[in-house]
């Protein structure tokens, strides 16, 4: 049980944070919409995955040059 542990924890210390933007709030959501039908587990899922593709949309269009709907001159 030790040795698990210990293997848990190297594990965990050396592995790269894990950019979960969005899924949270997502799961949350999605947890809480899927337990209205009896579907908790997959509403979490389903909303984690929406959520985090709607933080990478925001984050793109952030990124995005705006240009107004001028060209320059």
């Amino acid at each position: 049980m030790r040795i698990a542990l210990a293997a848990a924890i190297i594990t965990l210390s050396i592995s790269p944070p894990v950019y979960a933007k969005g899924c949270i709030k997502g799961a949350i959501v999605g947890g809480v919409a899927g337990s209205a039908v009896g579907h908790g587990k997959f509403g979490a899922a389903a909303g984690c995955l929406v959520g985090h593709h709607e933080a990478n949309k925001a984050d793109a269009n952030k990124a995005a040059p705006q240009t107004g709907g001028q060209s320059p001159k």
